[in-house]
């Protein structure tokens, strides 16, 4: 055991001492909006009552790498399979990159690899959540002191 921060945990996830799946690597950059314990205490308080929303990331494949697709993304399907019943597999012949530039309502994690994802939302999150901070494994942008 050992307590990272979340700018720490993902400084150690990049230089692949440890290593965690992309919903967690998502949660923590949520975690880098908060610069103390106290803050992000104050933000949970003020909207537990706001409600939820129920997610199931969808997995895309493109034909040189992958990506998690989020609830609002506009590649997200109207019908997500929640149970895993239908086996619908998401595939597609084109690379990461041109998905990326057709785009323009993102709520994803693309998984470049192992140790190496990046988050684009730009959508408004629901019931006054916040949305994580954007960061690619290659560069290091975030500032939370958590």
């Amino acid at each position: 055991l050992q307590w990272s921060s979340p700018p720490e945990a993902i400084e150690r996830f990049k230089s692949q001492e440890i290593w965690f799946p992309p919903p967690q690597f998502y949660e923590f950059c949520r975690l880098c909006n908060f610069c103390s314990l106290s803050e992000l205490h104050k933000f949970s308080s003020e909207r537990a009552l706001e409600g939820c929303e129920r997610w199931m990331p969808v997995m895309l494949t493109a034909s040189d790498g992958s990506m998690q697709l989020l609830p609002g993304d506009e590649l997200y399907p109207e019908d997500p399979d929640y149970t895993g019943e239908k086996k619908t597999i998401m595939s597609t012949d084109k690379k990461v990159e041109e998905l990326m530039k057709e785009g323009s309502i993102f709520h994803r994690i693309v998984i470049k690899t192992l140790h190496n994802y990046a988050i684009y939302v730009n959508i408004q999150a629901k019931y006054k959540h916040i949305n994580p901070v954007m960061i690619n494994c290659d560069s290091s942008d975030y500032n939370s002191k958590l």
